[in-house]
């Protein structure tokens, strides 16, 4: 007779019932995508960062230098401007594309700056003006200038932001980071307004005119700006994180 066939065998470890649980891999999504080419978006962001950068030479011509580039709007086209162009190259030789925390940046700077031109600037002063326009300049430059400023190139923006980018890119931890440059700002031009006593244009806004308005009122009214700009961010990240994504890359 053969011995029966025990059913536990001893010192071997017990077989596990369920299969082990696979840990998170560490290792981004895009490091295993590669990237591909997308030589009509370069093309286009390319045209925009020449479009930004030729506003800006058009009101350095017209104007003061340093008067043109104390302007928050000029200062943020130029940040569009060298954000679009590094896009663009990294569009034409299928690099992974910017961070969404520069390129929202970007994109927030001049809309805000174009907010703020047409709610509060359209019909302000001449002394508010980004140049005030020499007498022997082409009487075209500057509408064309400022169309492109405040108009042309926030719009050409934001249909970038929108056709061209892939959504749910920025986060809302990166809107209180994008604060940061406009509380400089407001520092650098009440810094530069004390530095230019008796200067008709001292203040380029006329909610941040000291001499006309008081500290107190000032501050009051950057509260309330930077609270505007916050809520602007606030709709971006929200807008990116619901908009559809593209079915077409260009």
């Amino acid at each position: 007779m053969t011995a029966p066939i025990p059913r536990d065998i001893p010192d071997l470890p017990a077989l596990p019932r369920t299969a082990p649980r696979l840990l998170p891999s560490a290792v981004p999504a895009r490091a295993v995508v590669p990237p591909v080419r997308r030589p009509l978006t370069a093309v286009y962001r390319l045209a925009l960062a020449v479009l930004a950068t030729a506003a800006v030479l058009i009101e350095m011509f017209l104007g003061s230098p340093t008067r043109v580039l104390s302007s928050f709007v000029i200062q943020s086209t130029a940040v569009l401007a060298l954000v679009t162009f590094a896009s663009a190259r990294r569009a034409w030789t299928a690099r992974h594309p910017l961070s969404g925390a520069v390129t929202g940046a970007a994109l927030l700077y001049v809309v805000v700056a174009a907010l703020v031109h047409h709610i509060t600037l359209a019909d302000a002063a001449p002394t508010y003006a980004v140049t005030a326009g020499a007498s022997g300049d082409p009487a075209w430059l500057g509408p064309v200038a400022g169309h492109l400023l405040h108009t042309v190139l926030p719009v050409a923006a934001l249909l970038d932001w929108l056709v061209l980018t892939p959504p749910a890119r920025m986060h809302l931890r990166q809107a209180t980071t994008w604060l940061l440059y406009p509380l400089a700002y407001l520092a650098f031009t009440l810094a530069r307004g004390e530095l230019l006593p008796g200067s008709a244009g001292r203040y380029l806004y006329p909610f941040l005119d000291v001499a006309r308005h008081g500290y107190r009122s000032v501050l009051a009214n950057a509260l309330l700006v930077g609270l505007a700009i916050y809520a602007v961010a606030v709709l971006l990240v929200a807008l990116d994180h619901t908009r559809p994504k593209t079915r077409f890359r260009l």
